[in-house]
């Protein structure tokens, strides 16, 4: 599987390439982009107000606004109703509206909630959207037992930021693609050593399950969820703990209080952004949001590696639909057009990823902005090695909270890392319980 999609991505993200470059981009079939709500039919129906959430940047927040006008001017009788918020609280605040039955029609879906949301038997199946110009692999990572619950938006790569203009001023080399760990921790400490009491290397983001999923598949030591199961390598958590805490103590990553309140693209508390620390990690498809927030300043590198690569390849999100919405048909008909639109493609931009749809890829990318670009080169140079993506198995949607909550008790001295894990390892049997019921 890993393989076959990273093929696919790379032919659909090095065609984009290449005609960013110059090169000739295929016309969009005017039948594909055109699929969706007819606007003759739309203007002739019912009114319709459909609710729409969705959490990420600024950038992602007006793409998407510009794109529900267009809708709206094509299909006069259907307006919307959206919610826009940060990553913070969006699953808290979504769970309770679903048990109040008052979830919205239309949810930006995560990969690690998707299982739990369909055994709860709370979204539609999507089977009826026209996908004939969607990557097939890509398009899987949104069915749950053969069925497709979530549409991928796009896709995004695994990686790091850093302030560039800060490491040319202090002298130092920057980091490349393919660093390891040991180049990881020699950058670390010659950085500190120029940088200062004050300032910091990397954002301490061990509270981060995905940056231990990352350090474990480095390690040859497999993925963090197998079979349905949290399959933490004790050792391999153990030293990695225990040298995040070395870090720590040597002021090469964030302190505690200035880690926890750490808010990733935040313009002022992004310690990256803000200039407290040097290095963080992101996703490809956040490249736009944060040169936007300090333009010229910064690049982009994979994760270090180990015995192998510890970056992958994820959907970046999906739409996803209520199950019990009074407007099911008219909600799908505008995800039909979300994913097919040349138009709505090109005011979207690279906001949620590489779209799955080539078509729109090829219409785009004779317009690519300078970090669009980066952003394609980014995840091109990530995808040939790239690990596959894992999603939280059904029930432990919100085992990524109780981690880091675990592990900054271990940030602060009040845990030893042998008593975060068995911590840890006390929770994941109540996971386990929990799922079995």
């Amino acid at each position: 599987m890993k393989k076959k999609w990273t093929a696919l991505l790379l032919s659909l993200v090095m065609g984009a390439s290449l005609t960013a470059c110059g090169g000739a981009a295929e016309k969009p079939d005017s039948g594909a982009a055109q699929s969706g709500t007819n606007s003759s039919t739309a203007a002739a129906g019912d009114a319709v107000k459909l609710r729409i959430v969705w959490w990420g940047s600024q950038e992602r927040h007006d793409a998407t606004q510009k794109a529900l006008a267009l809708y709206s001017q094509k299909n006069p009788n259907v307006t919307f109703e959206s919610e826009f918020s940060g990553w913070d609280g969006y699953f808290d605040k979504l769970g309770v509206q679903f048990a109040a039955r008052n979830a919205p029609d239309i949810i930006q879906m995560d990969a690690a909630y998707l299982n739990e949301y369909v055994g709860r038997n709370l979204l539609a199946d999507l089977g009826s959207i026209n996908v004939a110009d969607m990557d097939k692999a890509l398009l899987d990572s949104g069915k749950v037992n053969g069925k497709l619950y979530a549409m991928p938006l796009g896709s995004a790569a695994f990686g790091m930021v850093y302030d560039k203009s800060v490491i040319e001023k202090i002298g130092l080399k920057a980091p490349e693609f393919g660093w390891t760990w040991d180049d990881y921790y020699k950058f670390g400490q010659e950085a500190k050593a120029k940088l200062g009491s004050d300032k910091y290397v990397f954002v301490d983001q061990s509270s981060d399950l995905y940056d231990y999923t990352a350090y474990q598949l480095s390690q040859g030591k497999g993925q963090v969820f197998t079979d349905n199961k949290l399959t933490i390598d004790k050792d391999t958590w153990l030293g990695y703990m225990k040298k995040q805490d070395e870090l720590r103590k040597a002021g090469i990553t964030t302190p505690p209080d200035m880690t926890v309140t750490d808010k990733e693209l935040d313009p002022k508390l992004d310690s990256v952004i803000n200039g407290a620390a040097l290095v963080r990690h992101i996703f490809s498809n956040q490249v736009g949001s944060i040169t936007g927030l300090k333009p010229n300043a910064l690049d982009f590198v994979s994760l270090p590696k180990g015995q192998q690569t510890g970056g992958w390849l994820k959907p970046g999100m999906f739409w996803s639909v209520n199950k019990e919405s009074k407007h099911q048909e008219e909600a799908k008909k505008f995800i039909d057009w979300f994913i097919n639109d040349a138009e709505a493609g090109k005011l979207l931009g690279l906001s949620r990823g590489i779209p799955g749809n080539k078509k729109v890829v090829d219409a785009l990318s004779p317009s690519f902005g300078d970090s669009d670009k980066t952003s394609l080169a980014f995840i091109n140079k990530i995808a040939p090695d790239a690990q596959p993506f894992v999603a939280e198995p059904q029930g432990w949607g919100n085992f990524k909270k109780d981690y880091k909550v675990i592990v900054e008790k271990l940030m602060f001295g009040k845990a030893t890392p042998e008593q975060a894990y068995d911590e840890l390892m006390k929770k994941a049997k109540e996971y386990d319980a929990a799922a079995k019921k």
